[in-house]
């Protein structure tokens, strides 16, 4: 062994693991990490703007590569900052570990300049937080991180390196990369499936949650479409299996098909296949209750602690996606037409209808369909206005939404760059309301430094849309903090050094459109909307109306 300095360690850890990516804002408190990089041409250095933005681009990184994405930020402003995708990470149940520089070991539980108890700030928003006192065993906890984060239903890790310790210059045992232990199925929970499954009269599948990749995806939708069971997707996880499968459903969460939500009702049988049931997908722990009398739940899921944790399973199988969907297609069940039937009302649903407004997001969607190849990523923050591209874009399967379930705003953006660097053979689109955008369009500045080749959509109605929708339905007419004054994007755009234009009109959209396909770098379409047109499917005064 030689001796090296604990950032050196650390750095050395991080390669091991086949990390080539890490996301920052630098800080004084880890420069001896910073230094480390230098000399290490495997991993890339993505500097970014707020410490946000990196915390989203590193979970949407772990999202697309199922192994931890890796953020660096210095204490205090630097992790409260960061905190957002840690919460994202762990709603989400996606890998990511965060590093946070410390304040020195001699100096601790003085109120030293921002000091933070970071154990106890991130317990209970992390699956594990932990801070490293000494750099020998600084492979031993990159290890366990990893391991971690990657194990039962992913998360987010935190750890903190005082910054005296990455200067400590030792002798340590380097630990060997960490591979995800696979979950087979109980052979009798299966038997006790294919008996449910067989028995039901009217079996629905949700699927959703972490752990879809190509095989699970593959193996679930062949086995669904020959048995012809309707497949739904939980919220914002409607990249679990291609759209395109015969009995895809739709998805569930906010403005969901009305048809879909009936059939979950009057199932007699749930396969949840990924998903924890949580309060969006289930409309309040309503559409499907945690005792849900009249209706039998299977409970498919990666962690034993998630199993009737919430809701009781009439039978809890805890197993991976890919090994639960391969061992599904050795049940062969009686035919069924309800899967196509269910598919064909999705596909009515996802076809835009006319509405009488100057820009009309449905139609924009359906040109994008047109225009843009299957496998297009596509990310979106939090606000209405991701609710046209959840209705009326097709999926094309594993890693192409980028979507948090946590419901956080300034998301799009900054994962959008992510999967740009990620994948930059393939069409990347960040969704982002006026609203959503300003709270991360900053990264802007990190996607042209990177050369990132992206397309961002910006709809601005003036307005948090949302709440106003909510304000709206609880206290009508009486309008009061939703009000945006917004800058002009497309200049904001343009000043970042992003190809710009501004879209007023429905008609105008497809060329703007082809104009922007038609380049390469960052390129921004800022479409002006009116937020009276509120969602997909209603209007502001209809909601006054009803209230």
């Amino acid at each position: 062994m030689t001796q090296r300095t604990g950032g050196q360690i650390l750095v050395d850890q991080l390669v091991a693991q086949g990390c080539d990516r890490i996301f920052t804002v630098p800080g004084e408190s880890f420069l001896a990490v910073l230094d480390a990089l230098h000399d290490t041409p495997a991993i890339e250095t993505v500097v970014c703007r707020q410490e946000g933005g990196v915390a989203f681009m590193a979970c949407a990184d772990g999202t697309l590569t199922h192994r931890p994405g890796i953020a660096f930020v210095t204490r205090g402003p630097g992790a409260t900052n960061a905190s957002i995708g840690v919460h994202v990470a762990m709603q989400d149940s996606q890998p990511m570990i965060l590093f946070v520089g410390d304040i020195d070991r001699g100096t601790r539980d003085r109120e030293a300049f921002q000091e933070i108890d970071f154990q106890a700030m991130f317990a209970p928003i992390a699956k594990w937080a932990a801070r490293i006192d000494d750099a020998r065993r600084i492979p031993e906890y990159v290890a366990r991180a990893y391991a971690t984060a990657m194990s039962g239903r992913p998360g987010p890790v935190v750890l903190a390196l005082p910054e005296d310790m990455l200067l400590d210059v030792v002798e340590a045992v380097d630990r060997p990369r960490v591979e995800r232990v696979a979950q087979a199925c109980d052979a009798d929970m299966m038997d006790l499936l294919a008996d449910l499954l067989t028995t039901a009269e009217r079996p629905v599948a949700i699927v959703g949650g972490a752990g879809w990749d190509a095989a699970a995806s593959g193996a679930f939708s062949t086995w669904a479409d020959r048995n012809g069971i309707p497949v739904a997707a939980a919220f914002r996880r409607q990249d679990a299996i291609p759209n395109a499968c015969p009995v895809w459903a739709g998805n569930l969460g906010y403005g969901p098909n009305p048809k879909l939500v009936e059939r979950v009702k009057v199932a007699d049988l749930l396969l949840v296949v990924g998903p924890r049931l949580g309060e969006a997908t289930t409309d309040g722990y309503a559409l499907v209750t945690p005792d849900h009398p009249g209706q039998r739940i299977v409970h498919v899921h990666p962690d034993p602690n998630e199993l009737n944790r919430s809701y009781h399973a009439d039978v809890a199988v805890c197993a991976g996606m890919a090994e639960f969907a391969e061992a599904l297609l050795a049940i062969d069940l009686p035919p069924r037409t309800a899967g196509q039937e269910a598919h064909a009302e999705w596909r009515a649903w996802s076809t835009p209808a006319p509405r009488d407004l100057v820009m009309d997001l449905g139609p924009c969607v359906a040109a994008m369909r047109e225009r843009l190849p299957a496998d297009a990523i596509l990310c979106n923050g939090a606000g209405n206005y991701s609710g046209w591209w959840h209705r009326y874009w097709a999926y094309a399967g594993p890693g192409t939404q980028l979507a948090p379930t946590a419901g956080a705003m300034g998301y799009g953006v900054p994962a959008a760059v992510a999967a740009s660097l990620r994948h930059p053979e393939r069409t990347v689109v960040a969704l982002a309301g006026d609203g959503c955008f300003l709270m991360n369009g900053q990264e802007l500045a990190t996607a042209v430094a990177q050369r990132a080749d992206m397309l961002v959509l910006v709809v601005d109605n003036g307005g948090y849309g949302t709440i106003r929708m909510h304000q709206e339905r609880e206290y009508p007419g009486r309008v009061s903090g939703t009000a945006l004054r917004n800058p002009d994007f497309a200049a904001l755009g343009r000043a970042y050094g992003c190809w710009a234009e501004t879209v007023t009109k429905t008609e105008d959209f497809a060329a703007a459109l082809d104009r922007a396909m038609g380049r390469s770098g960052v390129r921004m379409l800022h479409l002006v909307t009116d937020i009276e047109a509120i969602t997909a499917g209603t209007t502001l005064a209809a909601v006054r109306g009803a209230a």
